[in-house]
Formats: structure tokens, C-alpha cells, sequence
């Protein structure tokens, strides 16, 4: 997820109504499923909903709103966090061992009241690399 070509102000984001299904097209769809690529604008997302956005799009964000950092999710990162546009945008992964195959870490980001950043990674547990599943007989 991350930012909407609707969306430009963080007063913009607050009239958003979240409690409910998340739509196939707009601002909300937008920010749950767009995400940064090495471009200049915005393009299309190839997966078929939300948009992918560049360098230029994060630092306008940021200056309009006075922030210095987007932070998001949605999206796997092997490592557990992953800095874009000279750490003016971070992903943050905190599922480990993703749908039990991915073999990622996950991370958990801080910030201290000086702004700093620190990850706290995890690794996944021996017990969530196969998950347990019940089985029940075809015929009973």
C-alpha cells in the first residue's frame, strides 16, 4: 500500500470510510495496493488494482504534509523492512516464513522521540514453517 493519485493531503486520507470491504477502485483501494517502483510519476499497477509511484510522487507527499518519512506495508520484503527513495519511504514486512514458503523475516519499526529509526527482526518459529492442519475423512 502507500499513497493514491487521489490523495494529497493527510486531511484527505482521515475522510476516508475504512470500516468495510476494501473497494476494487479508489483512494482507499489506491492505498492498500499501490506500490513504489524506480519511475517518475505514477503508472498502472500490473497486478490490476492500485498504481505504482515514484521518487517524485514520496517527496511531494512528504513536503506537502511537513513529514519525512512514508511508512507502509502490504507489501513482501525478504529482509523484514526495505528503504526506497533515500530512506523517504519504508516497507514494513511483519509476517515471518509469509503463507509458510516465502522463508522471509519480519521486522517491527520504532521511532524514537528524536525521530530515529530502529528494526527489530524476527525470524520464523520452527513451529510456523508447516502449518498444522486437521484433517477430516472424506467419508465419514
Amino acid at each position: 500500500g502507500g499513497l493514491s493519485p487521489d490523495v494529497k493531503t493527510l486531511d484527505q486520507i482521515r475522510t476516508i470510510e475504512r470500516n468495510g470491504e476494501i473497494p476494487a477502485e479508489g483512494p482507499f483501494s489506491d492505498m492498500m495496493w499501490s506500490d513504489p517502483e524506480d519511475i517518475n510519476g505514477w503508472r498502472m499497477s500490473a497486478r490490476g488494482a492500485g498504481w505504482y509511484y515514484g521518487a517524485d510522487v514520496v517527496s511531494d507527499f512528504l513536503h506537502i504534509n511537513d513529514l519525512n518519512l512514508v511508512s507502509r506495508s502490504h507489501q513482501l520484503v525478504q529482509e523484514g523492512y526495505k528503504y526506497w527513495f533515500k530512506e523517504k519511504l519504508v516497507t514494513v514486512w511483519s509476517a515471518p516464513n509469509y503463507v509458510y514458503r516465502c522463508g522471509n523475516v519480519a521486522s517491527i519499526m520504532t521511532v524514537d522521540e528524536k525521530q530515529g529509526r530502529k528494526f527489530q527482526i524476527f525470524d520464523p518459529s520452527q513451529e510456523s514453517t508447516h502449518p498444522i492442519r486437521a484433517t477430516v475423512p472424506y467419508f465419514l
